[in-house]
């Protein structure tokens, strides 16, 4: 790491810290030659391939633009995008990965889009999952459906 103030190419750790929710290192260095202090941010570069190939860093606020037209007239907060959307990053890192294709992205903002809101979950799989026409619909209602019934069936272990 090049010192900032003198352009020295080392420089000493000092200090160490995790930052942005655990996604980020934040080090305070000081430079052997002039003796100056800065501070750099690390983080993992996530990249996405998009569907025409191009590659371009990761962003959080792409998901929230995407997710919020799917919530358009929906009792979504901002608040509850940004949330979504940091889950969303969270689970994308934790593959390990560092190109993601952009419709995995997609998938991965699903699970999560479905706690939120059932109709804008339907109106976001309609694109990531290929809808082609009212079945597809049907059995994706047909599956929220069923999965609402077994939820709130009472138990029989009485």
């Amino acid at each position: 790491m090049h010192c900032p103030f003198c352009r020295h190419p080392d420089s000493r750790v000092i200090d160490s810290r995790t930052s942005d929710d655990g996604l980020a290192i934040r080090r305070r260095r000081q430079c052997p030659e002039c003796g100056r202090r800065f501070s750099t941010t690390e983080t993992a570069s996530l990249m996405v391939i998009k569907r025409n190939g191009v590659v371009e860093p990761f962003s959080r606020e792409k998901i929230v633009a995407g997710v919020r037209k799917a919530c358009q007239g929906r009792p979504v907060t901002d608040a509850d995008l940004a949330q979504l959307a940091q889950r969303a990053e969270e689970s994308l890192r934790a593959t390990g990965a560092s190109q993601l294709e952009a419709n995995d992205i997609g998938l991965a903002i699903l699970p999560e889009l479905r706690k939120l809101d059932e109709v804008a979950y339907l109106r976001f799989a309609s694109v990531y999952q290929a809808f082609e026409n009212l079945d597809d619909f049907e059995a994706a209602i047909g599956q929220l459906r069923s999965e609402h019934t077994e939820t709130s069936a009472p138990s029989s272990l009485d």
